[in-house]
């Protein structure tokens, strides 16, 4: 169904012409006769697993979506069951072509606008929070603490517009190197944080021993303009109860100027989503992940900037992406990134192909080329005009890669250290997270799910394969989605307060 060539009964789909297997929508029997599969079924197929159409040699490619997603480690009889146990990612190359599949987007339809907060740098936010951002672990404890006591005291209720104090605290920032590759990324996390127009202020608190330097923040990152950003450091300030009493009067002076912004209206070019997927299973790539890329290319046609991540679930589909860079150059950027990552995992005694993980293989999914293929599809069809290291403030606009790990906790928060002030998230298994300053969209790959957890998810994307509901339809309907909640409209993740742990640097180098 993203695919024109796509063919559905109530039973399966065929997603290419070109495919060797289809795909179960329903639990189904063995010996049941299905269209496309030139046998009875050789045993029980549950909804989202894959079925041989045909025979299949020990060796011969797999293919999905037109694309392989690997090998045959044995050979596969018509109907039969195509998972781990006979399916492995095989030898495997890409013809790049860098840069011959850039096609610009139609022009959109009217104007569209949100209302955000209009900050003095130009951006924009789609929230209005303060926050305690730490440059330490050792200084998260006085974080929370001076949080918990604004929440105890109450007075935040005379600040209707201020939504909330959020600390913002995390496991490192000390024992660790401070000029390497993992000093780089944690500093430019923390940088990207107090830039984010989701945040109207920022304390930053540290300890005041750390390797992650105060100083340093504050005078290289120019982290936010002077008068709604402060800091100190425990030690100078006399200790924890000192830091409590200072913190909660800098956090009062604080909320008086946040409380003076308003929602105004803003063109679409000040909104920048982080596209995010999670607990994957075997119809992401069939409902969800496609129908968030058509919102994604009508953001992008409106002017708003779109941002694809996790590197590592890239893998195997990156050729997608290179064919789609605006010019070689960018295109190259991606893989180099695929390259570091093979010898990153390489030299910390992993793999790439150490994903999916159980709960996507229970989903369905078998290779990291099959869920690449998938996740790509949530990048909809616009020309990738950039591509960035992770947490790198993001400057073009359009649709842009991000470099991150597959873990969602962190891949979000580098997405949030780059500017996102909206994150959508699509999930089969179910994943429940929320990412304060930033609100997170949580779109249900099948109605089974999002029946069971509908009070985790926003948007039920199952009814493309249950009710016939178009890719166009519900791209439509998550794209309108996205302005209500860019507007003020709260998610589910937001009504059951998620934000307070999902803050995960991404943590590199030695601990020492």
């Amino acid at each position: 169904m993203n695919n024109p060539h796509s063919q559905a009964t109530a039973d399966i789909i065929r997603l290419s012409p070109e495919d060797n297997v289809v795909i179960a929508l329903r639990d189904l029997g063995s010996g049941v006769t299905v269209a496309e599969v030139a046998a009875p079924l050789a045993g029980p197929i549950s909804r989202g697993h894959k079925i041989a159409i045909r025979a299949i040699a020990e060796g011969e490619n797999v293919l999905r979506y037109g694309q392989i997603i690997g090998v045959a480690t044995r050979p596969i009889a018509a109907g039969e069951h195509v998972h781990t146990h006979n399916l492995g990612m095989g030898a495997h190359e890409q013809d790049f072509a860098f840069s011959t599949e850039v096609r610009p987007l139609p022009a959109p339809t009217g104007t569209r606008t949100f209302l955000g907060y209009h900050r003095p740098d130009g951006s924009v936010g789609t929230r209005n929070y303060i926050g305690i951002l730490t440059s330490v672990n050792c200084s998260g404890s006085v974080a929370r603490f001076i949080a918990e006591a604004v929440e105890r005291e109450g007075w935040l209720a005379d600040y209707p517009n201020v939504d909330g104090v959020v600390p913002i605290v995390h496991g490192t920032g000390c024992g660790m190197s401070g000029k390497d590759e993992g000093y780089d990324t944690l500093f430019r996390t923390l940088a990207g944080y107090a830039r984010n127009p989701n945040f109207a202020a920022i304390l930053l608190v540290g300890l005041g021993c750390e390797v992650m330097q105060i100083p340093d923040l504050v005078g290289r990152a120019r982290m936010k303009e002077t008068g709604t950003f402060r800091y100190m450091t425990i030690q100078q300030t006399g200790g924890t109860r000192k830091t409590i009493e200072r913190g909660l009067a800098i956090l009062r002076e604080m909320a008086e100027e946040a409380n003076k912004a308003v929602r105004r209206p803003a063109g679409l070019e000040h909104l920048m989503i982080g596209l995010q997927c999670g607990g994957s299973d075997g119809y992401s790539g069939i409902t969800a992940n496609p129908a968030l890329g058509y919102a994604s290319d009508l953001l992008v046609a409106h002017g708003g900037t779109t941002i694809l991540s996790e590197t590592s679930e890239i893998y195997g589909a990156e050729h997608l992406l290179t064919r789609r860079a605006v010019t070689p150059e960018v295109g190259q950027k991606i893989v180099e990134r695929i390259r570091w990552w093979e010898d990153y995992t390489s030299r910390n005694g992993g793999e790439m192909d150490n994903n999916p993980s159980p709960g996507n293989k229970k989903g369905g999914l078998t290779t990291i080329l099959e869920k690449s293929l998938g996740a790509v599809a949530k990048g909809g069809a616009a020309p990738l005009t950039q591509v960035y290291k992770f947490a790198e403030p993001i400057t073009e606009r359009g649709f842009v890669f991000m470099d991150s790990p597959g873990y969602d906790p962190t891949s979000v928060t580098g997405q949030i250290a780059s500017g996102a002030n909206l994150i959508a998230f699509t999930t089969g298994r179910g994943s429940v997270s929320g990412y304060k300053p930033t609100p997170c969209i949580k779109l249900a790959t099948n109605s089974e799910m999002y029946a069971r957890m509908s009070e985790d998810m926003d948007i039920n994307c199952g009814d493309i394969i249950t009710d016939g509901v178009s890719i166009e339809e519900k791209g439509q309907e998550i794209f309108e989605l996205f302005l209500r909640v860019a507007s003020g409209e709260k998610t589910k993740s937001e009504e059951l307060g998620f934000g307070g742990a999902e803050f995960v640097p991404w943590a590199m180098g030695a601990v020492m």
